[in-house]
C-alpha cells in the first residue's frame, strides 16, 4: 500500500522494535476506510488506538529476523526455519500469561521477551540489544588445496584477520568474526568451511540502563543453539520477578 510522505515521516519516528507492528496496524486502518493511500490521519487514529489498548498488542515475545531469507549475499548460514522454531518454543511457554502473573498490572511492549536472529555478523536485526541474539557464523579453515597467493581472501576481509605467508593463509582468531566471506572469495578451495552455526548473545537491552549483550563462548550448531535457547528461557522464567529484562536477571542472578 502507498504511503503519503507525511505518513512515512511519522512512521520513521516510531521506535524500531515496534515499527513493523505499527505499520501493519496503520495499513489495516487505511483498508477499513477503503483508502488507496495511507495518510497522516490513519497514523494518528492508529496511534491513539495502539496506546489506549497496548495490552491487546502485547504478544509476550518478539522474534526479529534480518534480510537473509530474501536472498542476502552476506549470509554465513541459512537460518530459514530457526526463527519459527524459536517462536514455537516461546508460544508453548505461554509468555503473555506468564508475564501477566509477574507484572501484576497492564502489560507494555517493553515487557516482551525479545529474540533476534541474524544470518551474518552484519547483524541487521540488532541481536546485540535484545534478550537473546543469534548471529550466523562460518569459521574458515585451511584445506589441502594449494594456495596461489592471489590475495582474494586478504582483500575481502574487512577485519584484517587473514595474511598469506609462504603460500599458506594464516588466520588471526582474535580478529576473525566468522563471516565466511573469505571462503566464498577463495578461487582454489584452499579456504573451506570449518565450524558453522551460531554465535549466541544474551542479556542485551535498551531503556534507562542500556547494555550490550554478552556473547557466550563458541559457535553452536542448530540443535545446540536451540538447547541454549531453552536454557535461557528456563533461567528467565525461573528468576523473573516483575517482567524485567533478561539482562537485569543475569546481573542479579548470574549467567545460565
Amino acid at each position: 500500500m502507498n504511503w503519503s510522505k507525511e505518513a512515512e515521516k511519522a512512521l520513521s519516528r516510531v521506535p524500531f522494535f515496534v515499527r513493523k507492528r505499527v505499520k501493519k496496524r496503520v495499513e489495516e486502518e487505511a483498508s477499513r476506510h477503503m483508502a488507496n493511500e495511507v495518510t497522516i490521519e490513519h497514523v494518528h487514529t492508529s496511534q491513539k488506538r495502539f496506546l489506549n489498548r497496548m495490552e491487546d498488542e502485547v504478544k509476550g515475545f518478539q522474534v526479529e529476523t534480518c534480510f537473509g531469507p530474501t536472498g542476502c549475499p552476506n549470509r554465513a548460514v541459512n537460518s530459514d526455519g530457526l526463527p519459527q522454531k524459536i517462536e514455537q518454543k516461546l508460544t508453548h511457554r505461554n509468555m503473555k500469561e506468564f508475564l501477566k502473573k509477574k507484572v501484576g498490572g497492564p502489560l507494555k511492549l517493553h515487557h516482551e521477551f525479545r529474540v533476534s536472529v541474524s544470518d551474518c555478523p552484519n547483524a541487521c536485526s540488532r541481536p546485540q540489544i535484545v534478550d537473546l541474539g543469534l548471529i550466523g557464523a562460518c569459521r574458515p579453515e585451511v584445506s589441502d588445496e594449494s594456495c596461489t597467493d592471489c590475495g582474494a581472501c586478504v582483500e575481502i576481509c574487512k577485519e584484517n584477520a587473514i595474511s598469506v605467508q609462504d603460500g599458506v593463509p594464516l588466520m588471526d582468531d582474535s580478529k576473525c568474526i566468522s563471516c565466511g566471506q573469505c571462503i566464498q572469495a577463495c578461487p582454489t578451495g584452499t579456504l573451506r568451511e570449518g565450524t558453522k552455526g551460531y554465535r549466541i548473545l544474551i542479556g542485551g537491552k535498551l531503556g534507562r540502563h542500556p547494555r550490550l549483550a554478552t556473547e557466550l563462548p563458541g559457535i553452536h550448531g542448530l540443535e545446540e543453539a536451540l538447547t541454549i535457547v531453552d536454557r535461557c528461557l528456563d533461567h528467565y522464567q525461573r528468576h523473573c520477578l516483575k517482567g524485567e529484562r533478561f539482562g537485569e536477571i543475569l546481573s542479579r542472578e548470574g549467567r545460565i
